[in-house]
């Protein structure tokens, strides 16, 4: 049974038989829907799957940073839809493979998420008459497009923008890995205006040639410098989370998550290297990434 038919059977179980309200019904088709996603993308059928693929799936989870209480409410839909399963008798309640599937404790707490809202807000409260204001824009834009780690977002170089095929070559890890990021042409134009209103005018000191954001002196930015800058941008718009530039990676890799996008290439535009996701670096190409996030980043839906 194909998993189209598995989901439409198992929502008449829950409205007929749990009668659960249609809120909870629908909570619960999102939440499943990311695991046959998951293993259907791994050649894995749900009646097949076992423990450990369902691990794999919740580290997965982790690995884009979804919450604690996210991840318990997912489980739970999760073992909802396996109960399904034993009921209709299409696995045997040996094969379940939810029984060894824990809850996550709640009490460890990851980074938070801001909101779509809540990024408008910061970015409404940039200056733009300045010209750190339109940098800053295109930093934000280019951490929370693109899912940077702070570390790779100051490092990235003007060589690395490649617009014609719409990626950013992005160095990460020891031995300064590389690896290639889809970028919407939203972004490309926030940093084509940085380019060209404030960074073609500066004058560059010696060694930052390449480098994409530079400071008032023409130097590289900082990793502290675009922490102040995003808690200033936090400050300014009353957003009282801890916020950091590592929440704007959870962000966009949680509103891509939340958008349909496939938890696989996430975890790969986030670049994650792990044994459990080399398999994914060899079957997922660039076009794919690119396509989801113009599908599903909240930043193209406008």
């Amino acid at each position: 049974m194909d998993n189209e038919r598995l989901m439409k059977r198992y929502l008449a179980y829950l409205k007929v038989e749990r009668m659960l309200s249609e809120n909870t019904s629908v909570s619960y088709e999102s939440d499943v829907n990311k695991l046959l996603t998951y293993l259907d993308s791994a050649g894995v059928a749900p009646q097949s799957a076992t423990a450990g693929d369902l691990e794999q799936f919740v580290c997965t989870l982790h690995d884009v940073g979804i919450g604690t209480r996210s991840t318990a409410r997912i489980i739970s839909g999760i073992k909802s839809f396996y109960k399904f399963l034993r009921i209709d008798g299409l696995i045997n309640s040996d094969a379940d493979p939810t029984f060894k599937l824990d809850a996550p404790r709640l009490g460890r707490h990851l980074p938070q998420v801001l909101t779509v809202d809540e990024i408008e807000a910061m970015v409404n409260c940039i200056d733009m008459s300045k010209p750190e204001g339109v940098r800053n824009r295109a930093m934000i834009e280019v951490a929370y497009g693109c899912g940077l780690r702070v570390s790779e977002l100051v490092s990235l170089q003007l060589s690395g923008v490649v617009r014609e095929q719409e990626y950013v070559v992005v160095k990460h890890g020891k031995g300064d890995k590389q690896r290639l990021v889809p970028v919407s042409r939203y972004t490309i134009g926030w940093i084509d205006r940085y380019i060209e209103q404030v960074r073609a005018n500066q004058v560059v000191a010696r060694g930052a040639g390449d480098t994409l954001f530079l400071n008032r002196r023409g130097s590289p930015l900082s990793r502290q410098m675009v922490f102040i800058v995003i808690k200033r941008l936090c400050e300014l718009a009353g957003i009282r989370k801890t916020v950091s530039p590592h929440t704007l990676r959870h962000s966009f890799a949680t509103h891509l998550l939340e958008g349909g996008a496939n938890l696989r290439a996430i975890q790969q535009m986030l670049g994650h290297e792990s044994l459990t996701t080399t398999e994914v670096y060899l079957h997922l190409d660039r076009a794919h990434l690119r396509d989801e996030i113009l599908l599903h980043h909240p930043r193209n839906k406008s």
